[in-house]
């Protein structure tokens, strides 16, 4: 999936863990207000710098790395 270029990866930031454009806010920050039932509009108004295409881009993440994963059966 594409994430257009929205989700980076720097090793000096956030810990190596993947962020939104190069900013402090991680795709695991924005899965987990999802997660915990904010809704998008929400999500924007609290953090003016991102925009939905990222919170979208977020998702394309975490639905790729969910497909990549590996399933062990019993």
């Amino acid at each position: 999936m594409d994430t257009g270029g929205r989700i980076t990866i720097e090793p000096g930031k956030r810990s190596g863990k993947p962020c939104v454009r190069g900013l402090r806010i991680t795709v695991y920050d924005v899965l987990a207000m999802l997660a915990s039932g904010m809704a998008q509009g929400e999500i924007l108004e609290d953090y003016p710098e991102l925009e939905q295409e990222d919170i979208l881009a977020c998702l394309a993440y975490a639905a790729e790395r969910e497909h990549r994963s590996v399933s062990v059966t019993a």
